[in-house]
């Protein structure tokens, strides 16, 4: 009698047990014991996202550059267009994957021109301002924040 007793207890724990085993492995695995991913797979691979032209880059940088030195309209069309112009050239330089020596050089070429024409076109004033931004690598400055004093009574 003890003999069936253990066994009526051994199957109604593995009836119990069911229940509670489906809803934790159940629904998530395959026939052969593997989770299956519940998100659908896209057939096609992610594509890198596209190099910036630059124009995109100017316009992102313009309204740094423009805040910080404080160009009027026509000063900020000028210096839009001349960055315009040399990044440009930049990017058709890494393009043409030129040895390291002259890659070097013709960006050294392409930094003075652009210097000559920013400085042509801008009060000197404003240029060096410009050349401290640059250096800087156009983060902006952070306006220092006066404490206010607290009155004792």
């Amino acid at each position: 009698m003890m003999k069936f007793g253990k066994n009526i207890l051994v199957v109604l724990f593995i009836f119990m047990s069911i229940p509670v085993l489906h809803a934790q492995y159940g629904p998530t695995y395959g026939a052969r014991g593997r989770r299956q991913n519940m998100i659908p797979q896209s057939q096609e691979p992610r594509k890198a996202p596209e190099p910036l032209t630059a124009e995109q880059i100017v316009a992102n940088e313009m309204p740094k550059i423009t805040e910080s030195i404080g160009l009027n309209d026509f000063e900020q069309a000028v210096v839009s267009s001349i960055l315009t112009k040399y990044i440009q050239q930049r990017i058709e330089l890494q393009i043409l994957n030129l040895e390291p020596e002259k890659i070097k050089e013709a960006t050294e070429l392409i930094r003075v021109r652009q210097e000559e024409e920013l400085k042509a076109g801008l009060p000197e004033d404003k240029f060096n301002a410009l050349q401290e931004l640059q250096k800087s690598g156009f983060k902006k400055k952070k306006k220092k924040k006066k404490k206010k004093k607290k009155k004792k009574s």
